[in-house]
């Protein structure tokens, strides 16, 4: 059958189940789902707004950009911390940020550590910080004189080149591959991320009539390869060296990938996406993202599918149907087009970006969404903020689960009893493990007098991170101000680690006590609620189902 017949053909049929799925059927949100937004530092396109405020006014709009995305049900926030050989980080390898203070070198006044401080904040709302990197672009504009003295480029002038108005690490040499592996290592040992993030900036985008300028450097070091082969290899060394190396530091510290939403097209490859991209990841960037997966590099990755259903080049359904084929064991997250919502014809439809949610909920393999970017919820494009709040996003989720790096979850936290306050009831537990390895805490609220499913979300009141982490001895506490006092309540808590393997509940806590206590069965008389003993494993989420 002819390509063009072929893709017709499969473009109907796909478009058809899509319809189906995100139309005729009710779906229920999953339990477990990545829900992330990317915070772009470059331009200052996200935060801050503006380079050079004083830190207390950074620090105000952080936490009201985290404010608002925890309250859309967000879980994860990816922020750019090394936008073009720069740090919002205190470094002693690369200089401030001129997106941060406005001078590039000049430090934070008054002094803080913002990525200290983001993380910190990130956490204390039960959320996950990722960690993105630029890798290889070094100056935004060459034109531009806002480069400090002690800048890289300026220290080794000739690991660069130039490419159109910009300044780029020169991709193939080891001395650059090293000086990256060191960016990472050093940000990945000294900081507590979840994980590092690379995007679609690998080798640059084509510029129409220039060809990137490192022939003198294939030269020297293409050992044999075409030219095209050399650079893939290049790109693959570098992630091969910091995937090995993160994991060597931290196991528990991921390694994700956002690249460009097509790897190939199907006329330059039989294995590509059924698409007519005018550059894609392989031919163009150099990266081969399939290798990757393959190998096991990178645990996860959010293509950047900016379509919408039905695009005559890179149709929404074809690409994430290609994309969750083609994960290889691995987590798939798609990356949104938050910024296109009521721009063109095709994104002027509110019901656009909910059907691209629920199409990806009706495969298995795609386990979340991250949208870029952050600033674009405060508008409430189309009312697509609605949307999240009031369906698509209106219980919490856990994250997947990561059972190549990690399976076993940390042992369950016990309650201990109540306490009612005027605005709720105050719920006391202990954590049940002296490992260091929990970190948060999911709290179940059941109506009635029995529990119900643990895996559908709807009895997910909360999601907290743990308080005093390294006091296993603390009383951990949750305070339920939407206690309704007299209704009938069961309770219970259980444990998530840093890879988000989440603990079976030690015990409940039913209230108000309604049967006769055994002797086995701890009561509070202060409290109208009774504690059961520790539940049979039976009795608890099966590990398997989350």
């Amino acid at each position: 059958m002819p390509v063009k017949s072929n893709y017709f053909f499969f473009f109907v049929l796909t478009v058809s189940f899509c319809l189906c799925a995100v139309q005729g059927f009710a779906q229920h949100a999953p339990k477990r789902e990545m829900r992330g937004a990317w915070i772009a530092t470059v331009a200052n396109i996200d935060w801050p707004s503006k380079p050079g405020l004083p830190a207390d006014i950074q620090k105000g709009q952080f936490i009201r950009l985290l404010d608002e995305l925890k309250s859309l049900g967000m879980n994860t926030v990816v922020v750019q911390i090394r936008p073009a050989a720069d740090a919002f980080y205190a470094s002693e390898i690369e200089p401030w940020s001129y997106w941060l203070t406005g001078r590039q070198g000049m430090a934070p006044v008054p002094y803080y550590d913002p990525l200290d401080f983001m993380i910190s904040e990130t956490h204390k709302r039960g959320m996950d910080f990722h960690a993105w990197f630029n890798p290889y672009r070094a100056v935004m504009n060459i034109h531009k004189k806002n480069i400090a003295p002690d800048n890289i480029t300026l220290l080794h002038p000739d690991w660069f080149v130039n490419y159109g108005d910009k300044k780029y690490f020169n991709p193939g040499l080891p001395a650059v591959w090293h000086y990256l592996v060191k960016v990472v290592d050093d940000v990945v040992s000294r900081y507590d991320i979840d994980a590092v993030q690379f995007d679609d900036y690998f080798y640059p985008y084509r510029i129409r009539g220039r060809e990137f300028p490192d022939y003198s450097t294939f030269r020297e070091y293409g050992n044999g390869r075409s030219i095209d082969d050399w650079r893939r290899h290049n790109v693959d060394t570098v992630i091969e060296m910091i995937s090995r190396s993160i994991k060597q530091q931290k196991p528990w510290v991921r390694f994700g990938i956002s690249p460009f939403g097509v790897w190939r097209n199907r006329d330059r490859d039989p294995d590509g996406s059924l698409t007519r991209a005018g550059q894609t990841d392989y031919d163009d960037l150099y990266a081969d993202v399939l290798l990757w997966l393959r190998k096991g590099w990178i645990d996860y990755v959010s293509p950047q599918l900016y379509w919408e259903f039905g695009n005559r080049y890179a149709p929404y359904e074809i690409l994430l149907d290609w994309w969750a084929h083609h994960t290889y064991g691995r987590q798939l997250y798609i990356g949104q087009a938050l910024y296109r919502i009521g721009g063109s014809a095709a994104w002027r439809n509110p019901a656009e970006m909910p059907a691209e949610i629920r199409a990806n909920r009706t495969n298995p393999d795609v386990k979340g969404s991250m949208y870029f970017s952050a600033s674009g919820f405060y508008k409430n494009p189309l009312g697509f903020d609605d949307s999240l709040r009031n369906d698509l996003y209106k219980y919490p989720a856990l994250l997947p689960r990561m059972p190549w790096i990690d399976s076993i979850p940390p042992s369950p936290p016990h309650l201990l009893g109540t306490m009612s306050l005027p605005d709720g009831l105050l719920l006391q537990w202990k954590d049940g493990d002296t490992t260091g390895q929990s970190s948060r805490f999911v709290i179940y609220r059941f109506p009635g007098d029995s529990t119900g499913d643990f895996g559908d979300p709807a009895y997910i009141l909360a999601i907290v991170s743990k308080s005093h982490p390294d006091d296993a001895a603390y009383i951990q506490s949750y305070l339920d101000k939407g206690y309704l006092p007299g209704n009938h309540y069961v309770y219970a808590v259980t444990s998530l680690d840093r890879l988000h393997n989440e603990s079976d509940p030690g015990n409940l806590l039913y209230i108000p006590a309604r049967r006769q206590f055994s002797p086995s069965e701890l009561y509070d008389p202060h409290t109208p609620a009774f504690l059961s003993p520790p539940l049979e494993r039976a009795h608890a989420p099966a590990a398997e189902a989350k």
